[in-house]
């Protein structure tokens, strides 16, 4: 008897090259910044060469993307107006406004 892993999906398969992702613009702090359909917008924020957006309560300490998977809280920003956003889990969206917290 043979058994058969999971199907494979390749690129060949992907309707979607790397390349052919749509440029998007999103406003951070009222400044354009460019990115691509599908990143995130910590991606969009590394893409853009920044590696942290806010800082801790405390002692001032800059934060950024930490875990990568919405378990830290410490890539935290506002979009369009909804507080406490996981910068690593929300895809972003031409025209996202996002507001980085202090």
């Amino acid at each position: 008897m043979t058994t058969t892993g999971p199907a494979r999906i390749g690129p060949a398969d992907d309707p979607v090259q790397p390349g052919d992702a749509a440029e998007i613009v999103v406003l951070v702090d009222d400044v354009p910044v460019a990115g691509l359909a599908g990143q995130t917008i910590a991606g969009v924020l590394m893409g853009a060469g920044r590696q942290s957006w806010r800082t801790t309560a405390r002692q001032g300490r800059p934060r950024g993307v930490f875990c990568g998977i919405g378990v830290c809280f410490d890539c935290l920003v506002t979009v369009n107006g909804l507080r406490d956003v996981r910068a690593c889990q929300r895809r972003a969206a031409d025209g996202d406004e996002v507001s980085t917290h202090d």
